[in-house]
C-alpha cells in the first residue's frame, strides 16, 4: 500500500520536518512586513537618539550574517532606551521585529511576550487594524507550540454558528478591510485546523485565503499559502493512506481501493499548490520559500514513484542550499535534505530506524558537518543539538558506534545548554540507548532508555494530541523506545522453565514491575494517540493493582516484541512471573487472526467447532501458569492485552476440555493505572436503554434489522428501572436532553456500531439512519460524570471491531475510559441479536441478585448458561468485559 511507504521518508524525521514548518510556517505577514530597517522609524525616532538609531541598524547588520543572539541583546538594548526616552512608537516597531526573532530561535515564550507588549501598545492607540495583524502573528506563535486551539481563539473565537468575535484577528481585519490582514488571518486560521486534524476545515479556510492572496498578487502571500495548501491536502492523503490499510487488513478491497484512490487525488492536489509556490518563489529569488517547498515536495515525488522528478528536485534543493545565509534555518533545511537524498530503508525489519546507504551517507556526513559549523557559528545550541544528532546517527549506521556514541553524547550536551531541550533530548538518550544495546552494554542501556522516557513522558500528551500530523508517525517515533525498553528488562530475567517454578527473588519481582509501569505508559500513549485533541484520559495513581492483594484475582499481562511474545502474571499476593514464547510478531498475529476467523465462521458451520488454535492459544498464554493459578485459588482472570489480542476474546481459549470461562471469570482491562476497580455501587441503580430494531443506512452501508433488540432492552428494564429510547427516538439531541434531565448509573446501547483504525471511522448507528461519533457520545456522557455522578457501567452489545486491526480496538477501550465509565460490557463483533439478548438480561440479572459476585462473575455466569443451553455453541463467548472484574 502507498500508505505504507509513506513511513520510509518520515522515520526519524517527524520532528525536526515539523519544527521548520513551525519556522517558516506561514510567516504570513512576516513575508509582507520588513525586516527592521532604519528607514521604518522615520518620523517616530526622536533627534535626539542617533545612538540609539545606530544600534538598531547594528543589530540588523548582525541578524543579516546570523548571529541572531547578537542582534537581539542589541534591539533589547535599543528597545530600553526608546522606553526611558518615553519614545513607544519606535520602541513598538522593535518589539515587533523581536517577537519574529524570537520565534525563529525558538523562544517562542519570549515571543509571546513581545507579542503581548505590541498588541497592548496598538489598542491603547486605537490602530485596531495593526492590532488585528499582530493578534494573526501572536496565534502563529501558538500554532508553532503546539496549541492550535489558542491560536484560533485569537484568529477567530468561532461561537456554535461558526462567526468569529468582534475582537478577533479576522472580524477586525474585516472590518477595517484589511486585504493583507484578512488573508493572514485565514491562512493562519487553516493552519490551525490542520493541527487539530480538521483537514477540511483547513482546506476550506486557506482557499479564502488564496482567494485574497490572488487578488493582492503579493508573491510572499502567495508562496505561504500554497504551502500551507499542500500541507492541509498532504495531511488528509495520510488519514486516507491509513484507513485505507485498515479497510485492507479487516477484506473490505472495495472500501481500501476508494480510499486509496482519495488519498491518491490529496497527494495530486498538495503537489499542484508545492509546484505552483516552486514557481513564484524561483521568479522572485525567494531561496528559502523555494527550498522549503522543495523539501516538501520530494517525500511525495517518493510515494507516487515520481523518481526522476523526486531527483531533479533534489538537485535543486542542494544548489539551493549554498544560497541560504548562514543561519537556524539553513541549519534544519541542511538536515532535512540529508534525510531525503534518497529513499531509505529500515536497519532491519525490527527497528523502526532508517539508514541511507553507504555511498551516499559520505555526502551527508560533509552537509551535516557544514551545519554543524554554521550552528556553532552563531551560537545556536539547539540547532547544533539537531545536526549532532543526526551526525550520530549517520555513524549509528556506518556501525561506526564508538563515534556515534561520541558525537551522540555532544547532541545531548548542546540539547541541555539549549532552550526548549526535552523535545530534542529524549531522542539523543534513546540513541544512545540504541548504540550501547548495539555494543552489548545492557545495563547502561536500560540507564539511557530510562532516560529517555523519564523526559519524554511529561512532554508526550503534548506530542500526541496538539498536533495530530506527528500521531502519523507513533510507530516509528515514540512506540518503539517503551518496547525496546521492555525487551531489554525482558532480558534480564531468566526463562521460566517450569509453571512450579519457586518464587521469584524480590529483584526479580521490582524488574518486573518497572516492566509492567513502561507498559502503563505505553498504553496511555497509544490511546492519546489514537485520540488525539479530544483525548482527556487520566492514569489513576499507581498501585491501583494492590487493592486485588490476598483475593482471588490474578492478572495477566501480555506483551508483544518483533520476536518473541512476553506473558506477565501477577498473583493474588502481588508475586510476579514470566513466560516468553519464541515467535515472531507477524506470526502471532497471523495466528490471532485465524482464531478471530475460525470463531466468527463457527456460526454457519455445520461441522462442531474446531478447538485446535483455541487451544494452541491457551498453552502458550495459560498453561504455564496452571499451577500457580491453582495453588492461589484464583477464580477472576484480568487479562491486560497488548496490540492484536485486543481484539479477540480470552473466554473462547480452549484447555482440551473446557472454555476458558468455564474454569475462571474474565475481564479486560486496557491498562493496570487507566481503570476504576471499584466495586459496583448498587444503590438507586437506574438505567438508560438505547435501540435499533429496524434496518439502517449509513453511507451507504445498509445495517440489518436487530429484531430481538426490543426483547434485549424490555427484559434488562424488567430488571432495573429506568427509561428506554428506541429507534426514531434514539438520536443523538434525545441522548442529550435524557442525560441533561436525569443521572443514569448505566446506559445500555443495543444497536449496530463500527470501530475502527481511526476515531472516525467509530461511531454507533441511531435511529432515523444517523451515526452518532464515539467523540460525541463520550461530550454527552462526560457531562454525567463530571457531576460526580458515577457512569457504573457502559454496554454496548452489537458492536463490531475490524478484523487484524490493532487500532480499532483501541476505540473499544477507550470509549469507557473516554467517557468517565468505570466498566464497559461490549461485543467485539456483530452476533446473533437473540444471544445478545439472553446474555444481557441473564447479566443483568445475576448481577443484582446476588450482591456478592463482580460483574466479570456475572457474566461468566451468563455465558456458562448459554453454552450449556445451546446444542450448537453459537456466539457464546463473544462478549468482552473492560473495566473492574
Amino acid at each position: 500500500m502507498l500508505g505504507n511507504k509513506n513511513h520510509q521518508f518520515r522515520l526519524r524525521g517527524w520532528l525536526l520536518s515539523i519544527f521548520l514548518c513551525s519556522l517558516t510556517f506561514c510567516l504570513w505577514l512576516g513575508n509582507v512586513a520588513k525586516t527592521i530597517t532604519p528607514l521604518e522609524f522615520a518620523g517616530v525616532v526622536s533627534a535626539q537618539s542617533p545612538d540609539t538609531n545606530q544600534l538598531v541598524q547594528q543589530g540588523l547588520e548582525l541578524y543579516q550574517v546570523g548571529d541572531v543572539k547578537a542582534a537581539i541583546a542589541i534591539w533589547e538594548k535599543a528597545v530600553n532606551i526608546y522606553q526611558q526616552n518615553h519614545n513607544a512608537a519606535a520602541e513598538v516597531i522593535v518589539r515587533e521585529n523581536l517577537a519574529r526573532v524570537y520565534q525563529e530561535i525558538g523562544q517562542s515564550e519570549q515571543a509571546i511576550i513581545q507579542w503581548q507588549q505590541v498588541i497592548a501598545y496598538y489598542r491603547q492607540v486605537r490602530n485596531l487594524q495593526q492590532v488585528g495583524r499582530s493578534l494573526t502573528e501572536l496565534a502563529q506563535v501558538y500554532s508553532s507550540l503546539g496549541q492550535p486551539i489558542k491560536a484560533i481563539a485569537l484568529l477567530c473565537n468561532p461561537d456554535e454558528k461558526s462567526n468569529c468575535s468582534s475582537d478577533s484577528a479576522l472580524q477586525i481585519a474585516q472590518t477595517h478591510k484589511d486585504f493583507i490582514g484578512e488573508a493572514a488571518a485565514w491562512g493562519s486560521f487553516g493552519d490551525a485546523n490542520r493541527l487539530t486534524g480538521n483537514y477540511d476545515l483547513s482546506i476550506k479556510n486557506l482557499e479564502k485565503s488564496l482567494v485574497i492572496t490572488n487578488k493582492l498578487n503579493i508573491a510572499g502571500l502567495q508562496i505561504s499559502v500554497f504551502n500551507s495548501l499542500a500541507n492541509a491536502h498532504i495531511s488528509e492523503a495520510l488519514v486516507k493512506y491509513r484507513r485505507a490499510d485498515s479497510a485492507t487488513q479487516r477484506g473490505d478491497d472495495e472500501v481500501a481501493k476508494k480510499l486509496q484512490g482519495d488519498a491518491q487525488q490529496q497527494d495530486a492536489n498538495a503537489l499542484k499548490y508545492l509546484r505552483q509556490s516552486i514557481d513564484i518563489a524561483s521568479s522572485q529569488n525567494d531561496f528559502a520559500g523555494e527550498m522549503r517547498s522543495h523539501l516538501q515536495i520530494i517525500p511525495l515525488y517518493y510515494r507516487n514513484n515520481a523518481n526522476t522528478e523526486a531527483a531533479n528536485s533534489l538537485q535543486q534543493a542542494v544548489n539551493l542550499l549554498q544560497r541560504l545565509p548562514e543561519t537556524r534555518r539553513r541549519v534544519y533545511a541542511t538536515i532535512d535534505l540529508v534525510r531525503l537524498l534518497q529513499p531509505v530503508a529500515r536497519v532491519n525489519l525490527s527497528s523502526p530506524i532508517s539508514c541511507i546507504k553507504p555511498d551516499t551517507s559520505i555526502k551527508a556526513t560533509d552537509l551535516l558537518e557544514q551545519a554543524v559549523t554554521i550552528a556553532d557559528k552563531i551560537n545556536d545550541f539547539r540547532a547544533e543539538s539537531f545536526a549532532l544528532g543526526e551526525l550520530g546517527h549517520i555513524y549509528e549506521c556506518r556501525q561506526e558506534y564508538s563515534k556515534a556514541l561520541l558525537i551522540t553524547n555532544k547532541a545531548r550536551l548542546a540539547a541541555e545548554q539549549g532552550l526548549k531541550a526535552q523535545d530534542s533530548l529524549y531522542l539523543w538518550e534513546w540513541q544512545t540507548g540504541r548504540i550501547l544495546k548495539a555494543l552489548s552494554k545492557t545495563s547502561e542501556a536500560i540507564s539511557a532508555y530510562e532516560r529517555a522516557i523519564k523526559i519524554l513522558d511529561p512532554i508526550r500528551h503534548d506530542i500526541l494530541t496538539a498536533n495530530r500530523d506527528i500521531q502519523f508517525d507513533f510507530r516509528d517515533t515514540i512506540e518503539p523506545i517503551y518496547r525496546d525498553l521492555v525487551a531489554l528488562k525482558l532480558s534480564l530475567e531468566e526463562p521460566k522453565k517450569t509453571a512450579s517454578k519457586s518464587l521469584v527473588s524480590q529483584e526479580n519481582n521490582n524488574n518486573i514491575s518497572s516492566i509492567l509501569q513502561t507498559m502503563d505508559s505505553l498504553k496511555l500513549a497509544e490511546l492519546q494517540n489514537y485520540f488525539g485533541n479530544d483525548c482527556i484520559i487520566t492514569p489513576l495513581p499507581q498501585g491501583n493493582i494492590e487493592k486485588f492483594s490476598n483475593s482471588s484475582t490474578a492478572f495477566l499481562n501480555t506483551i508483544i516484541l518483533e520476536d518473541r511474545i512476553a506473558v506477565i502474571i501477577t498473583l493474588p499476593n502481588g508475586q510476579k512471573s514470566s513466560q516468553s514464547i519464541p515467535i515472531t510478531r507477524q506470526d502471532f498475529i497471523n495466528k490471532i487472526n485465524d482464531f478471530r476467523r475460525s470463531l466468527e465462521a463457527r456460526r454457519n458451520a455445520i461441522t462442531e467447532y474446531d478447538t485446535t488454535i483455541a487451544k494452541q492459544i491457551y498453552d502458550w498464554l495459560i498453561e504455564p501458569f496452571t499451577e500457580e493459578l491453582q495453588q492461589f485459588h484464583v477464580k477472576t482472570l484480568v487479562f491486560v492485552q497488548d496490540g492484536i489480542l485486543r481484539s479477540v476474546p480470552m473466554a473462547a481459549l480452549h484447555d482440551g476440555e473446557k472454555y476458558l470461562i468455564q474454569k475462571y471469570a474474565i475481564a479486560t482491562i486496557p491498562s493496570l493505572n487507566l481503570t476504576d476497580i471499584k466495586p459496583l455501587n448498587r444503590q438507586n441503580l437506574r438505567i438508560l436503554a438505547l435501540g435499533l430494531t429496524v434496518d439502517a443506512t449509513i453511507d451507504n452501508k445498509i445495517y440489518s434489522p436487530l429484531s430481538d433488540v426490543g426483547t434485549e432492552i424490555d427484559g434488562v428494564l424488567e430488571k432495573i428501572p429506568g427509561k428506554k429510547l428506541l429507534n426514531d427516538d434514539f438520536t443523538s439531541d434525545r441522548l442529550k436532553i435524557e442525560l441533561d434531565k436525569q443521572a443514569y448509573s448505566i446506559i445500555h446501547i443495543a444497536t449496530h456500531g463500527e470501530f475502527g483504525a481511526e476515531p472516525e471511522d467509530t461511531f454507533i448507528v441511531t435511529g432515523k439512519n444517523q451515526k452518532l461519533s464515539f467523540n460525541k457520545l463520550e461530550e454527552q456522557i462526560r457531562r454525567v460524570t463530571s457531576s460526580n455522578q458515577l457512569l457504573e457501567l457502559l454496554t454496548l452489545t452489537a458492536c463490531e471491531t475490524a478484523v487484524g486491526d490493532e487500532r480499532s480496538a483501541l476505540g473499544l477501550a477507550g470509549v469507557a475510559i473516554q467517557a468517565g465509565a468505570k466498566s464497559a460490557l461490549a461485543s467485539l463483533w456483530a452476533i446473533s441479536d437473540k444471544s445478545t439478548a439472553q446474555i444481557a438480561i441473564s447479566f443483568y440479572n445475576e448481577l443484582l441478585n446476588n450482591p456478592n459476585i463482580s460483574k466479570a462473575e456475572a457474566l461468566q455466569s451468563a455465558q456458562i448458561e448459554l453454552i450449556e443451553n445451546k446444542k450448537k455453541k453459537e456466539d457464546n463467548l463473544l462478549i468482552l468485559p473492560i473495566g473492574h472484574p
